[in-house]
């Protein structure tokens, strides 16, 4: 079953961040046996009726009655055979131990890529790397190459009537955690949560409990060729999924506003090492991330948009023991233009932003300690002009301040055109084309990046 323009930008978009419902039975072949009694029901009294209307011999009587008990024996045969398919598939449901029914879903994808210029990651570039590495040994200057990194993995429940609500939980993962440091390297990928997360939903509110996006940045463009880490990221995407309590409470007023707030888990999004468990420098402030959002939303279905305004505040240690503030303020949309055209993507304004998923283009403190001061954004329009097939083009931007990275990456432009066939099956095609320019104080690096993808989803 085919989905609607938006719902199929968004799964695509924000790396299958919604909870999926369970499909819709089919009418053919799944009717219950109640309606069978019905039609059964309704053959019964037709003859009847006729025959008090117009009396017949007694040898039309008797055909009207071997026909009669031959729809009957055909009607039972039927209901045996429905009760037979809805057992079957009950049975073939995954049942929890808590006797809670769990949908599974994913998504097996395999990316060939292409680079002609030293990039920070061969299979999703974010930035283009300087030729020469800081002791002076030259990098490899492009390359192909294929991997599944990106593929996903997730399980998903739903229950009525759970604190006055409904419950909805999920748990996604993919293979984007690094390799294994084996001959294999790339093609042994490592097992990595997404997003796990628990939802209480009310008619005028909701609360989340889990790993999510930032609140203030729940806005991911469209692509296959860049899942694992979201387009844009280090040219003007924030998305760093993080631990939090989410709140949000409708308004109900004619604009469909909302009040969200978030207290999320601290991290700079610096590396960590191997069984590294120690605490980074956001963590060590001792202090929560605080975030607030106001959100209207309109429309419904594929016409449904939103737009949300949002702030940002957390704290890192510095070396000298200091704190450093952290904040951000955002401004996101997802707006439907016709019924196959959408324009998505963010802006925003802050500092010491690594935390939030490559904001600084990667870089958060300066060598004084100081924040390093940024602004960015990113902009992607989207056409579905069919059920099976949609492209759609953007670009993004991250401009930290110069005087705060002055030996580091100074400015770094991204734009890609893609285009996705699903033509049946969960079977979809894709290809991206990508160019990178990062500027340095030595002058800006471009890189051309070209990404075949191709799987199937579940």
């Amino acid at each position: 079953m085919m989905r609607t323009f938006l719902s199929r930008a968004r799964d695509t978009g924000r790396d299958q961040g919604s909870v999926p419902t369970a499909a819709p039975t089919s009418r053919t072949g799944r009717t219950r046996p109640a309606a069978c009694a019905l039609v059964l029901a309704a053959a019964l009294a037709a003859p009847a009726a006729a025959r008090a209307q117009d009396p017949a011999p007694d040898s039309l009587r008797a055909a009207e009655l071997d026909s009669l008990r031959e729809r009957l024996r055909r009607a039972e045969d039927a209901i045996e055979l429905l009760r037979e398919q809805l057992a079957a598939q009950a049975a073939s449901g995954v049942q929890t131990r808590t006797r809670v029914r769990a949908d599974l879903f994913g998504r097996v994808l395999t990316n060939a890529f292409y680079n002609d210029a030293a990039v920070n990651n061969a299979d999703v570039p974010l930035f283009v790397a300087t030729p020469t590495t800081p002791s002076g040994e030259e990098r490899p200057q492009g390359g192909l190459g294929a991997s599944v990194r990106q593929t996903s993995v997730g399980v998903a429940v739903s229950v009525s009537h759970v604190l006055g609500g409904d419950f909805l939980g999920d748990l996604q993962a993919d293979f984007f955690g690094g390799q294994q440091p084996s001959t294999g390297g790339r093609n042994f990928p490592l097992l990595r949560v997404r997003k796990a997360r628990g939802i209480v939903r009310w008619a005028r509110g909701e609360l989340l409990a889990g790993q999510e996006s930032p609140l203030v940045a729940d806005v991911d463009p469209v692509s296959v060729a860049s899942v694992g880490t979201p387009g844009f990221t280090a040219a003007g995407n924030l998305w760093l999924w993080a631990p939090q309590l989410r709140g949000t409470l409708q308004l109900g007023t004619r604009a469909r506003l909302a009040v969200q707030g978030a207290v999320a888990a601290p991290t700079t999004g610096d590396p960590a090492a191997p069984f590294d468990t120690d605490v980074d420098a956001a963590e060590q402030s001792k202090r929560p991330v605080l975030q607030l959002r106001l959100r209207s939303r309109w429309g419904e279905d594929d016409t449904r948009g939103e737009i949300g305004v949002g702030a940002h505040r957390g704290w890192v240690r510095s070396a000298d023991g200091s704190l450093v503030t952290s904040e951000a303020l955002v401004v996101s949309a997802e707006v439907p233009l016709t019924r196959v055209v959408e324009l998505r993507g963010e802006v925003y304004t802050g500092q010491a932003l690594r935390g939030l998923g490559g904001g600084g283009i990667g870089q958060n403190l300066t060598a004084a300690g100081e924040p390093v001061r940024d602004r960015g954004g990113w902009a992607q329009l989207d056409v579905r002009p069919r059920s099976y097939f949609q492209f759609g083009a953007g670009c993004g931007v991250a401009d930290p301040e110069d005087e705060d990275v002055p030996a580091g990456r100074l400015r770094n432009v991204v734009c890609a055109a893609h285009a996705i066939a699903r033509p049946g099956g969960g079977v979809l095609v894709g290809l991206e084309f990508r160019r990178l320019r990062t500027t340095y104080a030595a002058g800006p690096e471009e890189n051309d990046h070209l990404n075949l993808a191709a799987g199937f989803e579940f």
